[in-house]
């Protein structure tokens, strides 16, 4: 079975880029790693990540530090039919969505985040789908050729794959960009790149964790 173990995203400078994830979402290089590249990337790169949690208290709350740290307003916090959400761009260029499925706060923010969603977008989804699930992957969710959600285990790192004009819409950004994706998969037994140039490389064994 293929699965995540960790993202590594390439940023320019790995000290602010790790200054600025633990202000604005407390993460650390448990899930989330920094490697320093200039590989040359410009405009949509192809991917988002999101963070769900549990009540809209909590989005304003996380959105509200990673504009603090330097972030960019992509799309402010709003209601929606699916729930409430903003999306903002870090400084190294990484898009990251905050959302929740509810619309009403139940509790006191936490800053809790229930899961990482890497949302890859692909020109081609029904093509990536048979990529990944010959790869391994288990299918948790798929709608036709518009969107795939995997089963990739009980750990917080989730993927999914998008029409890449659709993700690019839902981030609120233009779907030209060209150059490197500046993200690296971590997980499974072999290294490979899919068909849209996502690479991976293998980490640990589950039995490792």
């Amino acid at each position: 079975m293929t699965f995540i173990d960790s993202l590594t995203l390439d940023v320019a400078d790995t000290t602010a880029a790790r200054n600025f994830y633990s202000a604005a979402f407390g993460l650390d290089d448990t899930l989330l790693r920094l490697r320093a590249s200039e590989a040359p990337t410009t405009g949509f790169r192809g991917f988002t990540l999101s963070l769900t949690v549990s009540q809209p208290a909590t989005v304003d709350s996380l959105v509200g530090t990673a504009l603090d740290a330097g972030a960019t307003s992509l799309k402010p916090v709003a209601k929606s039919l699916w729930g409430y959400g903003g999306v903002v761009q870090a400084p190294d260029g990484a898009i990251w969505k905050v959302a929740t499925s509810a619309k009403k706060n139940t509790g006191p923010d936490t800053r809790a985040i229930d899961a990482v969603v890497l949302l890859l977008g692909v020109e081609d989804v029904a093509a990536s789908k048979r990529f990944y699930v010959d790869q391994g992957l288990a299918l948790a969710k798929s709608f036709g050729r518009v969107y795939v959600d995997f089963a990739t285990g009980t750990g917080p790192l989730k993927l999914g794959l998008y029409r890449r004009r659709a993700l690019a819409k839902d981030a609120g950004v233009s779907i030209e960009g060209t150059g490197s994706h500046r993200l690296t998969i971590g997980g499974g037994t072999e290294p490979f790149t899919d068909p849209d140039g996502f690479a991976w490389l293998p980490t640990k064994t589950r039995e490792e964790v």
